[in-house]
């Protein structure tokens, strides 16, 4: 689908139909199997003992963004850090990080951080504030609210009490009120949500345009490679839009066969955190396929109008080099614990 997806955009910048399907192999496939592999091989129960370091690594990557290090693709967005000849996102890196932190963080019985008002809320509140500041300074607001969504699913499976994970959530709610209130380009998607029909030609447009793709798919779509409305009307089409690509060209029986494997892969993820006794195991694997079934849901509701629109890939599929990677590493670390519990 990024293939299909793709072809007429790499056609026109850079003279290549496989151009972007040739960069989401080298930096984004590639480096993910790499992730996979050695995941799989590396014995889980391993990461509980680095994961404070990877969460102090991904910290000070997410601060590295604002520095000479950091470049902006689009919009001033600040998201992502130079490594020589690659680019990366911290943001998409964090998601692994803080949720084996947490996992970790959890699962120290002896510790009754689920409980405790002073051992498990505020610390948790001090180091989630902390990611928020920073997540939401790139800007990437969605990112944060999948890892906090992700993240409170975990406190609430740990056993946390219901009044400390209302108050995580409604510290956040009003902080990401705030920020879409005094952002322009936030506000606008709220705006286009509860307005599309009165601003189709401005900040309604891609709503429009996705939602127009996803209705002309009809039944069976309009075949593989065929649509012709991704290049010329359809904004972001090989990222934030590629579901409505897959509705165009393969209709409601494509997009039904799409959902059908994405719960597959989370409902087989929850039966592994359910049969697994050791904690950390089964916190880490709620973690990383909640992260999962957001993005997925978010990125197809999104397109569809039943949210506003966000900017943020569906996961395996959309381009970005990173984020394929993430996955992947995700996947390798749920297939090794699947494998010892």
């Amino acid at each position: 689908m990024l293939s299909s997806a793709s072809s007429d955009l790499g056609k026109e910048k850079f003279n290549d139909t496989y151009y972007y399907l040739k960069h989401q192999i080298l930096y984004g496939f590639s480096l993910g199997i790499v992730g996979l592999f050695i995941t799989i091989k590396f014995y889980y129960k391993n990461l509980e003992k680095f994961a404070p370091f990877l969460l102090l690594v991904s910290i000070i990557a997410l601060i590295l963004v604002f520095s000479p290090l950091g470049i902006s693709y689009s919009k001033g967005a600040s998201r992502w850090l130079t490594l020589g000849p690659i680019s990366i996102q911290p943001a998409e890196l964090l998601k692994i990080s803080f949720i084996l932190y947490l996992a970790a963080w959890l699962s120290n019985l002896r510790a009754n951080r689920q409980a405790s008002f002073y051992k498990g809320f505020l610390p948790l509140l001090a180091i989630s504030g902390l990611v928020a500041f920073l997540i939401l300074s790139q800007p990437a607001t969605t990112t944060f609210v999948i890892i906090m969504f992700s993240a409170m699913t975990v406190y609430f499976i740990s056993g946390a009490k219901l009044h400390h994970i209302l108050g995580i959530a409604l510290i956040g709610i009003v902080a990401i009120s705030l920020v879409i209130v005094s952002s322009g380009y936030r506000y606008n998607r709220i705006k286009a949500y509860f307005n599309n029909e009165s601003n189709l030609e401005t900040i309604g447009y891609q709503l429009n345009q996705s939602k127009m793709a996803i209705g002309s798919g009809g039944l069976f779509g309009v075949g593989f490679g065929k649509s012709t409305i991704k290049n010329k009307y359809l904004p972001e089409s090989i990222g934030d839009s590629i579901f409505s690509v897959i509705a165009n060209e393969f209709g409601f029986v494509g997009v039904s066969t799409l959902i059908s494997v994405f719960l597959v892969l989370i409902i087989r993820g929850f039966y592994i955190a359910k049969k697994s006794r050791d904690q950390f195991a089964k916190f880490t694997v709620i973690g990383f396929i909640s992260i999962i079934a957001i993005q997925a849901f978010v990125h197809m509701a999104s397109n569809s109008g039943l949210l506003p629109l966000t900017g943020i890939p569906l996961p395996f599929i959309s381009f970005g080099g990173t984020s394929l990677a993430a996955f992947l590493t995700m996947t390798g670390i749920i297939a090794n614990i699947s494998k010892y519990t």
